[in-house]
């Protein structure tokens, strides 16, 4: 059986598509400030949750998440469009996230209201770092399915979008984690955490 590929493939094709290289800057439901356009936030969703995916709110990253545990099984994986190297990114970045967090890592609220205290820490520590490597760096891992950036400002904003995505992620994929209320993780989440997507790693 081969790994799924994205469904936004058409999408990221189309001319009115916005490409760096050959990476998508694709719509995203995030309240982070970014390059991104906006698609419509759902109050009522609960954090942990995604949208359907034929609403108009659902984003490649909630299929990231979706698909996140089907194909990192995968050593291999054929790019069908642009929006695949978005879904390979996001599983990369996802398992990175994952390899942060530790079973005793706790997800009670404390005092001040702030939830999961310790692994949102350590997540949002490597999300709001900028200093990673985008397509064209020699420290890239992807290098050869990646196109670069064709000059510094291209490599800007896909170093904005990127961020913008890692920071989303990384949210989402905490909700997800702690999302049956207890202090602990996830141990069918983090049972991913030493898995290889591609034997690749950001």
């Amino acid at each position: 059986m081969p790994a799924y590929n994205s469904i936004f493939n058409q999408d990221s094709s189309s001319t009115t598509s916005q490409v760096i290289g050959n990476f998508p800057l694709l719509p995203l439901r995030t309240r982070i400030r970014g390059p991104a356009y906006t698609l419509p936030l759902d109050a009522s969703l609960p954090a942990h949750l995604s949208p359907e995916p034929d609403s108009e709110s659902y984003d490649a990253l909630d299929e990231v998440l979706s698909l996140f545990r089907a194909n990192t099984f995968f050593r291999n994986f054929e790019i069908q469009g642009p929006a695949d190297r978005l879904m390979i990114y996001g599983i990369l970045w996802v398992s990175e996230c994952l390899g942060k967090i530790r079973p005793s890592m706790s997800g009670r609220a404390l005092a001040d209201g702030d939830g999961n205290r310790e692994a949102q820490k350590e997540v949002q520590n490597i999300a709001l770092d900028n200093n990673f490597a985008i397509p064209g760096d020699p420290g890239f891992p992807l290098n050869q399915m990646f196109n670069p950036p064709t000059n510094r400002q291209e490599a800007e904003l896909l170093r904005q979008y990127l961020a913008q995505v890692r920071q989303e992620l990384a949210s989402r994929l905490l909700a997800r984690i702690y999302e049956d209320g207890t202090d602990k993780p996830s141990k069918w989440w983090l049972s991913f955490a030493k898995r290889k997507f591609m034997g690749k790693s950001l």
